[in-house]
């Protein structure tokens, strides 16, 4: 059984990444943790303490989840650095020395970083690189990305909406535009559309998020393939979902 430590976990993603490991039989929870100024450091959830102290991870975690802030997030890297431990970073917003950061750490130990660990977004990601690989071959494209997200979302555009347009325009050879005032409203989990108009067609992707716990699902795969033995590196979603051995021409 893998034992799994979570950071942030009474945030709203943290607490999906608790109830979701709780009823998957591969995991045991080892150790939760929260700043040391939360309102609930120190007090239990289940029959775990809320830690701040990350010498809890030697020897008694297997690999960690962190869903915080970017600073939060640094300050549980340095600590799987130090013990040796894989970790799965779903915090979104990192800066451009935070993200050589972890680059720099994925050469000591084994690290998934993604903008977005939901199953149904990394297939959109793969079929974005389909649909611009072959539209490329038709004619000029015209790629348009919008996305909406709740109130309290601080980065805009959105990572995943970034990775859209990454993949798009390495694809087709062509440049994407995101709408210039992204939607941030109410509690918006996450939408995310991505147009490609042509001389001849409009071909739209689209996803919607009606949960949370489609990112706490693939965290949880994420973790699990990063203790089947991986060597340091950092990866990606599409490799814990085996997308990248599908090769498109």
């Amino acid at each position: 059984m893998i034992k799994l430590a979570i950071t942030g976990c009474c945030g709203r993603m943290g607490q999906k990444i608790y109830s979701l490991a709780k009823q998957d039989k591969r995991f045991s929870i080892a150790a939760l943790f929260e700043r040391l100024d939360h309102p609930e450091a120190n007090k239990k959830i289940g029959n775990i303490k809320i830690a701040s102290d990350f010498s809890l991870l030697k020897n008694s975690v297997d690999v960690l989840i962190d869903f915080t802030l970017p600073e939060g997030t640094m300050q549980s890297l340095d600590a799987c650095l130090k013990y040796k431990i894989p970790i799965v970073i779903g915090t979104t917003g990192l800066s451009t020395e935070q993200t050589k950061k972890v680059n720099a750490a994925a050469k000591i130990i084994p690290i998934i970083y993604g903008t977005n660990m939901s199953i149904g977004v990394n297939v959109l990601f793969k079929i974005t690189e389909l649909v611009g690989k072959k539209l490329a071959k038709t004619t000029a494209t015209d790629i348009a990305i919008y996305e909406e997200h709740h109130i309290h979302k601080k980065d805009a555009p959105s990572g995943t909406a970034k990775t859209l347009a990454e993949i798009a325009e390495k694809t087709s050879g062509q440049k994407a535009h995101f709408d210039p005032q992204p939607l941030r409203q109410g509690e918006i989990i996450g939408n995310h559309r991505i147009t490609f108009g042509t001389n001849f067609d409009t071909l739209e992707l689209y996803h919607s998020a009606k949960d949370r716990a489609m990112f706490a699902l693939g965290a949880l795969e994420a973790a699990y393939f990063l203790t089947a033995g991986r060597s340091p590196g950092l990866y990606t979603m599409q490799q814990v979902l085996e997308l990248d051995k599908i090769v498109i021409q």
